[in-house]
C-alpha cells in the first residue's frame, strides 16, 4: 500500500490504477455530447475530471493541497481547494452528473455529504459512487497481502475501522446508500464490481504487457456486474438516478 500521497500519484500511472479507472468510465458510458455539467467531488488527483473535461464542463473539487499539487491537468476543468461548505454554496439543480470516488469512507457525517450532493443534481441525472468494499479488502488482505491475521479481522469484525493517510476509514456497506436513497430522492440503477481480479496476481511483469491488460479489462468489464464478482471486488461503484 502506499505510505505517502507522491507514492499514491505513481500508483495511478501503472497498469492497475489506470484499469480502475478505464473501468469506471466504461461503466460510466458517458458520451462526448452533449456537453454535460459535471461535479468531481472529493477529485483527488483529478484524473476523472481532466477525463471528462475533454468533452464537458468539469468541477473538480478536492481539499488535500498535496494532491491538488499533483494533479492531472491536461485538459481545462474548473479547480476549486474546498470541502462540504462549498458544496453547500452551490446552486440546486447545477449538475448532470455528479461524481463522489472513495470519499464518503474518510468522512463523519456522509448523510449531510449525500443530501448536497443530491441538491445540487439534476432531475433525471445520475450520481456515481465508488466505494471500499469489505469482502474485497478481506480478500486482497489474504491474497494480495499475505495477510491472513488482518483478513481474519476484518472477517470477525465485519467492518474495516481503520485508517490510511487520509485519515480514519469507514467500509461502510451497499446498504448504507440503497436505504438511504429512498430518503435522499434516488433510484438504484445499477451495482459494479471494480478490482475484482488484476491486483490479485504478484506478478507484476507480466502486468506492463499488452495482452494482460487487455484481456484483464475484458475479463473485469465481462465480471463486473456478475454478484458472484462484485460480491468479492475490492470496490463497489454504484449509479444512482434522481427522481
Amino acid at each position: 500500500m502506499p505510505s505517502s500521497v507522491k507514492d499514491y500519484r505513481k500508483l495511478i500511472e501503472q497498469p492497475w490504477g489506470r484499469m480502475f479507472y478505464e473501468m469506471i468510465y466504461r461503466q460510466l458510458s458517458i458520451p462526448e455530447s452533449p456537453k454535460l455539467n459535471i461535479l468531481d467531488y472529493g477529485a483527488g488527483f483529478c484524473v476523472t475530471a481532466n477525463q471528462y473535461a475533454k468533452n464537458h464542463n468539469v468541477t473538480a473539487v478536492e481539499p488535500n493541497n498535496d494532491m491538488l499539487n499533483l494533479r492531472i491537468k491536461d485538459n481545462d476543468f474548473n479547480l476549486i481547494n474546498g470541502d462540504i461548505e462549498i458544496l453547500k454554496d452551490m446552486p440546486s439543480g447545477s449538475f448532470d452528473l455528479v461524481l463522489c470516488h472513495n470519499v464518503l469512507e474518510y468522512v463523519s457525517d456522509k448523510e449531510m455529504i449525500l443530501k448536497q450532493l443530491t441538491r445540487v443534481l439534476k432531475q433525471g441525472s445520475k450520481l456515481s459512487i465508488v466505494k471500499h468494499n469489505l469482502e474485497g479488502r478481506i480478500l486482497a488482505y489474504a491474497v494480495f497481502g499475505d495477510d491472513p491475521e488482518s483478513a481474519l479481522e476484518l472477517l470477525s469484525k465485519s467492518r474495516d475501522d481503520g485508517s490510511s493517510m487520509f485519515g480514519s476509514r469507514d467500509t461502510y456497506g451497499n446498504d448504507y446508500l440503497i436505504n438511504n436513497s429512498d430518503k435522499l430522492g434516488l433510484m438504484i440503477d445499477n451495482i459494479y464490481g471494480i478490482r475484482a481480479f488484476f491486483a490479485l496476481s504478484s506478478n507484476d511483469k507480466i502486468k506492463y504487457t499488452d495482452e494482460w491488460y487487455d484481456n484483464m479489462l475484458e475479463l473485469e468489464m465481462r465480471a463486473c456486474g456478475i454478484d458472484a464478482y462484485k460480491n468479492i471486488a475490492f470496490f463497489n461503484h454504484l449509479i444512482f438516478t434522481k427522481n
